[in-house]
Order: structure tokens, then sequence, then C-alpha cells
């Protein structure tokens, strides 16, 4: 089946990109790879250094030595940010289940939109970031001194 290929038509200020990620403390990604080579276990990994990071995949137990959670209903905690990389037409279900387990961010990494979902979300009072890669966007803000390195402490 084919993807329907959408235009964002919600687009996150930087300074409401700033203001998520200062704020945030736990993040679930949803759709994390086993493959070290895949974008969605690097992100992961990277996030891991920055934040409470749950991992998310129902196929598997562990990724790098970290527990896996089979879906964002058996997380320990409602995590502040749902980063999904997965593909748009598994993005309502994902917001579901964000919105019923009171998330606070639905961050829809690059190449990734469904303005229906993210319609939902903004009305139940999420905020949403559709087409934007969360590395990516912390790294700038770091790098640009917006907002400070701040990896966690073990």
């Amino acid at each position: 089946m084919e993807e329907t290929c959408e235009w964002p038509l919600i687009r996150a200020s930087d300074e409401e990109v700033r203001d998520i990620l200062l704020s945030a403390q736990t993040i679930a990604v949803v759709g994390v790879s086993r493959d070290p080579s895949k974008d969605s276990h690097i992100v992961a990994q990277y996030l891991s250094r920055y934040f409470n990071t749950y991992f998310v995949n129902p196929n598997a137990d562990e990724i790098a030595g970290k527990k896996v959670y089979p879906s964002l209903y058996a997380l320990p905690v409602a995590p502040d940010i749902v980063d999904i990389f997965r593909p748009p037409r598994e993005v309502p279900e994902i917001v579901d289940a964000a919105i019923a387990i009171k998330a606070r961010v639905i961050w829809m990494q690059l190449g990734i939109v469904h303005n229906e979902a993210a319609r939902k979300a903004l009305d139940k009072g999420l905020k949403v970031v559709m087409n934007r890669c969360l590395m990516v966007e912390h790294r700038r803000l770091v790098s640009e001194g917006i907002i400070p390195p701040q990896p966690k402490s073990s």
C-alpha cells in the first residue's frame, strides 16, 4: 500500500521547539529499531544521553541493553514527548495512546506528517511537531546556545 504524503499544516516555531526541549524530561521513542544503522536507533541512543528515554517496539524486549516496552500503555510513566518513527498510517493510533496516557507532546520525525491526528492532539491540549528530527533540533539549539547542553546524570 502506498503512503499518502501530506504537507504539514501545523508548524511548530523555533520558540515552541525550544520550550518543549527545555521542559521535557522523559521521551518515548515509538518505533525504535534494533538495527544500529537505522535513524530511530541512532536518535534514541542520542536522546538517552539527555533525557529519560523509553524505547517502544512490540517486537523487541531489549535494544542496546535497554528495556523495550510493547506500547505506550506499558510505560511506567507518562512521557513528556512521544517521538514517532512509524509510517503516517500508524500515527492516529499512536496519538490516541499518547492522549490516553497524558503525554504532553507529539513529535513526528522527518518525513512523518498526519494533519488529522495532529489536529486531534492539539484539540486535546498536546503540543505537536511534525516533519522534524528531535535529535537535529536538540543539537541545533544546543550549538546556538539557545538551550544548555545538559546530559542527564546517571
